[in-house]
């Protein structure tokens, strides 16, 4: 059995490869806004060592207290929305623009794991947010998901910050958490997010299925490689032969599945990659 080619760095053979490729998809995770200043969820310092994920980000969770839930997403909105898309997010969008200004058909899919809207920030437009939205909320009444990106997200969460699972805080009223502006209806609202345990939204999934099946060049920006379904989808196009590229601080679990890996951070491995 002939032994799998190593793992090339080659940036002039990689914009051959991109040169000539027609559907492009970008798979990004939380090493891409790590360099904006977005706290990550299993790295060092990351949201998942310091809070107890069953505790936050599952239906159950807010079935129990919605306002602690509520208190946890809050800090988050409060602290993305100081933070600004670095040149790795802005030099996607713009290659996705210059393939569209190219007119021959080419077209960029951004993937994304992130919930904090930098992408769309940095003018991305092809986006699916696989796991959902900090700025979207649903409503638990009509089923209303509507862009949100008040700040605060209501009065009662104003001054809020980090939550200390330690601490009996008072919790927040139903009646003063966030609520459906839709006329006549009023529901308690949900963070637009993919909880444990809970399914893909289906536009996202579907955008991501068809963007995979048609893909010839995938580009793997800043995710570690191991939240399914993500996880699989560069692997499994490695094994169909299209060529993965990784871009990323370190090697991953999945890196000797690609044909290319660019170590360094995204903010300057991206633009190196993307520029004509």
């Amino acid at each position: 059995m002939a032994s799998r080619p190593a793992v090339s760095s080659d940036m002039a053979r990689f914009k051959e490869v991109l040169s000539m490729a027609q559907r492009i998809v970008v798979i990004s995770g939380a090493g891409i806004s790590a360099e904006s200043g977005v706290p990550t969820f299993r790295g060092a310092g990351g949201l998942w060592r310091k809070y107890q994920a069953q505790r936050l980000a599952t239906p159950e969770a807010f079935n129990r207290s919605p306002s602690l839930v509520w208190e946890f997403y809050h800090y988050r909105r409060e602290l993305v929305l100081t933070k600004k898309p670095n040149q790795a997010h802005l030099s996607i969008a713009e290659f996705e623009k210059q393939l569209d200004h190219e007119g021959q058909g080419r077209r960029l899919t951004l993937l994304t794991q992130n919930v904090d809207g930098l992408h769309l920030a940095a003018g991305s437009c092809n986006v699916a947010e696989i796991h959902g939205s900090l700025f979207k909320t649903q409503c638990l009444s009509c089923g209303e998901v509507a862009v949100n990106r008040d700040s605060p997200i209501c009065e009662a969460l104003r001054g809020r910050g980090a939550p200390d699972l330690d601490k009996d805080l008072p919790e927040i009223p139903l009646k003063e958490l966030p609520r459906c502006k839709k006329s006549g209806c009023n529901g308690l609202l949900r963070p637009y997010i993919v909880w444990f345990g809970e399914n893909l939204h289906e536009d996202a999934l579907d955008k991501a299925t068809e963007a995979i099946e048609e893909c010839d060049l995938c580009l793997v920006v800043g995710t570690s490689s191991v939240v399914y379904p993500a996880a699989m989808w560069a692997p499994g196009l490695a094994s169909r032969g299209v060529p993965v590229a990784e871009f990323n601080v370190e090697h991953t679990e999945a890196t000797h599945h690609f044909q290319f890996h660019f170590q360094g951070p995204c903010s300057q491995t991206i633009p190196a990659a993307l520029s004509t």
